[in-house]
């Protein structure tokens, strides 16, 4: 016998059963990406236009190469969890496996080259 209603069953549960973890992680990095992308288009602004001498001068520089590493990071992760969470509710089968292995695919080769260039950059 069960001593649990079906309400308390379901708190904090979506269908999936991680509604709430993902919420809060889509929340959480969404207000990071609100704070750092606005630094970062004006660090990247300023070094627009400018001989490839001067921009890798800005990016070997601590902060922009930490801030452009975080907003890659949290960028694509963010994509991907949003991709993912798109791809289950219009998607069903195989098709919906696919593209879903295919978004974590884009997103982390996206973080790996962005990385790999500002290593080379930064150091």
């Amino acid at each position: 016998m069960r001593f649990l209603t079906d309400r308390k069953r379901a708190v904090g549960k979506g269908a999936s059963g991680t509604g709430t973890e993902h919420h809060w992680y889509m929340t959480v990095s969404a207000v990071g990406l609100a704070f750092l992308l606005p630094v970062w288009v004006y660090i990247f602004g300023s070094a627009l236009g400018q001989s490839h001498a001067e921009v890798v001068a800005t990016f070997s520089r601590p902060f922009p190469a930490i801030l452009t590493g975080l907003v890659i990071v949290v960028g694509m992760r963010h994509f991907a969890k949003g991709a993912t969470s798109m791809i289950e509710d219009y998607w069903r089968g195989t098709t919906r496996k696919i593209l879903i292995i295919l978004a974590h695919s884009i997103s982390y080769a996206v973080i790996a080259a962005g990385l790999f260039a500002l290593a080379r950059i930064a150091l």
